[in-house]
């Protein structure tokens, strides 16, 4: 297979003329050459942070703060998971990943309520689709981590989670928990778990992040899972200086699982540039799962998003790379391609 084009290469998404040939399920090369196409290839994306389950209730809950709409075991999703038949559930899971996958994603972070039947229920949904989730289960930490790929724990302030930390240690899993979305009283105690991820760190302060660089724990943020829920937004710089950073859609019942929405929303509320904001939603959430993808490169997994840079919407971009994240969408993709 050759996808021409102009090619985002590399670590830095050099706007390269050229060609990206593929091979048993890897880039074999990319090659600069004089080409007709008006294409744009670059990295499929990677969704560092969802709750696909909640796909079951979008647009719920307006109005409410955010213990009303997520806190377990009471807030409003939890509430409105309980009602839902298994059926339904799978079927608005499949849905979203259908979205997801159509607008781009190849590999995306779920922390999965429920139990092993969530995580079952999850896979279930995943079924036969190119897309791949890693799967943060919750409940009964030896029950779930033998059918999900890691712990997603809520926050320190909900449970000590010390137990589940150990028990994904014995599964050699990776842990992760929420940690600094509502306020800063449960990152320190998150920290003192060593997870392997964190999620929001909307109030993260340089003590924090120096822990969190000693470290080596990675960020998984959702800035417009925050505006939504009123939290403020975490600094995406600061972030950035300390560690890695990756972007994440959140809860599908606040906002779509889109990531060209919640890159133009992190590159327009900040002052990262496109290059960063890009590597944020692709590179950076592969390295988390230690996968070589996210990058336009001789070697990495061929998984890959081509866009028509013709449409009504791209055509006339100056920057390819600004174009990506502040500009395209669903209409502007032409093709997905996701070898494993």
């Amino acid at each position: 297979m050759e996808l021409e084009g102009t090619i985002l290469a590399g670590p830095t998404f050099d706007a390269v003329s050229g060609r990206v040939v593929v091979e048993d399920g890897e880039i074999a090369a990319v090659e600069e050459t004089n080409t007709d196409s008006d294409d744009i290839v670059l990295p499929a994306f990677v969704n560092a942070h969802t709750h696909i389950g909640d796909s079951i209730a979008k647009e719920a809950g307006r109005g409410l703060t955010l213990d009303e709409l997520v806190a377990p075991p009471d807030g409003l999703k939890h509430r409105l998971l309980r009602r839902a038949s298994r059926t339904d559930l799978v079927s608005a899971m499949r849905r979203s990943m259908r979205f997801m996958e159509r607008t781009g994603t190849s590999d995306f972070i779920e922390f999965r309520e429920g139990g092993r039947n969530g995580v079952e229920m999850l896979h279930e949904a995943a079924d036969g689709r190119a897309l791949r989730p890693f799967v943060m289960g919750r409940g009964d930490a030896e029950d779930v981590l033998e059918v999900a790929d890691g712990y997603g724990a809520t926050g320190a302030n909900d449970d000590e989670f010390g137990p589940e930390r150990e028990t994904a240690r014995e599964f050699d899993k990776p842990f992760a928990i929420h940690a600094g979305e509502g306020d800063d009283s449960d990152i320190h105690p998150a920290i003192d778990l060593h997870p392997d991820l964190l999620v929001h760190m909307v109030h993260a302060t340089p003590d924090h992040l120096n822990r969190v660089a000693d470290e080596g724990i990675p960020i998984a943020v959702c800035p417009r899972s925050n505006l939504t829920t009123g939290v403020g937004q975490p600094d995406l710089e600061l972030l950035s200086e300390f560690t890695t950073v990756a972007l994440g859609t959140d809860n599908v019942f606040l906002n779509s699982p889109s990531m060209f929405r919640e890159m133009e929303f992190a590159e327009k509320l900040s002052n990262l540039n496109s290059v960063e904001v890009l590597r944020m939603a692709t590179l950076n959430g592969a390295e988390i799962l230690d996968r070589h993808a996210g990058v336009v490169e001789e070697g990495a997994q061929a998984r890959l998003l081509v866009l028509d840079g013709d449409t009504d919407n791209l055509s006339g971009y100056q920057d390819a790379v600004r174009a990506v994240v502040r500009r395209a969408g669903a209409d502007d993709v032409k093709r997905v391609v996701l070898k494993s």
